[in-house]
Order: structure tokens, then C-alpha cells, then sequence
């Protein structure tokens, strides 16, 4: 298996995906850069579309100072899982775009993500974050099982 250089993972500050950022920081330890990522709506528009794709969670990424705070959590624990080489991108706009379009930008090899809302029934029927970004990821994605 050859290493990966670049890994992307992204988290909204839940505790699934915190355990994804876990792995990916375990995954780059010292020889990949791994680069953190938080999308996020500017609170002054797209509050309403936030609000409609993160339902009960939007408070955590609508605004930039949530944003900040997600990345640095993220950030301590990557780096106690292992990582030395941490880059944090908050991105703007939807998760799944934002976050491939940030694979893209950073040459990533491995798009990191947890599997929060794969089994749900909202996610089989109106897709989620890491159906959406394995669908469509130029990349090898890592799906971590992070919930029951």
C-alpha cells in the first residue's frame, strides 16, 4: 500500500466527526500533511439554506467564530492522534462541495469523513455527506464508522 501525502478530512464538530479527524490524524501521523476542514455558511447569507441542511445543527457552522473554534478541537485532537503536519481550512459553502472542491485545491489522495447520516433515512433519500462525497470524490474516501 503506497502512502498518502495529503489527507483531507472534514468535520462539523460532532463527536462523529471528531472521531473521523481522530483517524485521519492517526493515518497522517508524521509523514502526511493533514489538512482539517470545517464548511461553514456566512452568517449574514445562506443562514436559511444552513438551517435547512444541517437542521437542528446549523448553529455550529453558520458564522465564521463557531467555525474557528471546530477547527481547533479538530486540530488538538489530530495531533494527539498522531498528526505533526496540520493545516486548518475553514471553506465556505455546502459540506460536500466545499470539501471537494478543497480535495482539489490541496491535491489530496484520501478524503477523510465519518459515516454520520449514511444509514439515516434522510441520507438514502435525499443523500448525505459521505455517500455524496464517495460518489463523487476524484480520490480514495475513507468512510470511519463513528456511529451505531
Amino acid at each position: 500500500m503506497s502512502a498518502y501525502e495529503t489527507i483531507v478530512v472534514g468535520t462539523d464538530g460532532s463527536e462523529s466527526s471528531m472521531k473521523a479527524v481522530e483517524r485521519a490524524g492517526a493515518l497522517a501521523g508524521e509523514r502526511a500533511q493533514l489538512v482539517i476542514a470545517c464548511a461553514y455558511f456566512p452568517s449574514e447569507r445562506g443562514t436559511g439554506e444552513a438551517a435547512d441542511i444541517l437542521k437542528d445543527e446549523a448553529y455550529q457552522v453558520t458564522g465564521s467564530t463557531p467555525t474557528e473554534e471546530i477547527l481547533r478541537t479538530a486540530k488538538e485532537r489530530a495531533s494527539k492522534a498522531g498528526a505533526a503536519t496540520i493545516v486548518q481550512r475553514p471553506v465556505k459553502g455546502a459540506p460536500v462541495d466545499a470539501l471537494l472542491q478543497l480535495v482539489s485545491d490541496v491535491k489530496a489522495d484520501l478524503l477523510v469523513v465519518g459515516n454520520r447520516g449514511l444509514n439515516s433515512i434522510a441520507g438514502r433519500l435525499l443523500g448525505s455527506v459521505p455517500a455524496d462525497v464517495a460518489r463523487k470524490s476524484a480520490c480514495d474516501v475513507l468512510i470511519v464508522h463513528t456511529t451505531g
